[in-house]
């Protein structure tokens, strides 16, 4: 190369200069915002961990798996800031911990709704874990027939600097439940939809159609593992 090339022409050293400064200076005020998302990431993990546990260890002693399948989620930025533009608050770090409960969020699909109160009670007496809220949409369904468990939890992480306690929300349904409310949040977020009344009003009956569908079926399975015990 010749000694005389230059790679960015003389005049651009200030645009350049100034760009780089403005990206430094958004960096170091994402930075707590950051930090927060890194530590509801670890929160999660510390659930689904105890989560995955219960659910081996339920297949080891009872050869059994109460869990179907387990998702999380961390709530993305957007959300999380047109969600407190909405409470009418701020959107700093500080009010974003004390005010929302769901930035972190766990969904546990479970064969059975009496596997759902059962590991929801095992993982809320654990030492560890404190329960703050609980929303039983089973036993009191929404209007529209939506239902599913919710819990918050309080849950510590182990950082560097000690341990801080987060904030989670557990969702528990079962595979039906799920399917319903996949179907039902289509619904909400569709734009000119047809009679959207009546679609509501079809949604209302199936998911009443499959609350009992989800008893019936855990009757049957009741009576497969206690006809198969008898006759061991």
């Amino acid at each position: 190369m010749a000694e005389n090339t230059q790679l960015v022409p003389a005049g651009d050293f200030e645009n350049i200069i100034g760009s780089t400064d403005r990206t430094a200076q958004l960096l170091e005020t994402a930075k707590p915002f950051m930090e927060l998302m890194m530590q509801n990431e670890c929160a999660l993990r510390e659930l689904e961990t105890k989560l995955n546990v219960l659910n081996d260890e339920f297949s080891t002693l009872y050869n059994y798996n109460p869990i179907e399948s387990i998702k999380t989620r961390v709530k993305d930025p957007l959300s999380i800031v047109e969600k407190m533009h909405r409470k009418g608050i701020t959107p700093t770090i500080e009010n974003i911990e004390k005010t929302l409960n769901d930035i972190a969020g766990v969904r546990v699909i479970c064969s059975f709704p009496e596997d759902i109160y059962a590991i929801a009670d095992i993982l809320t007496t654990q030492d560890d874990v404190t329960l703050l809220k609980r929303k039983d949409y089973i036993a009191n369904p929404k209007p529209n027939g939506y239902r599913s468990l919710h819990l918050i939890v309080g849950i510590p992480i182990f950082l560097s600097t000690g341990k801080k306690m987060m904030k989670a929300e557990v969702q528990f349904r079962t595979i039906a439940m799920d399917f319903w409310a996949s179907l039902d949040h289509k619904l909400k977020y569709k734009h000119n939809v047809k009679n959207p009344e009546d679609i509501a009003a079809k949604l209302k009956e199936c998911a009443d159609s499959i609350s009992e569908l989800d008893y019936r079926m855990q009757e049957i399975h009741n009576r497969i593992e206690r006809e198969s015990w008898d006759s061991e």
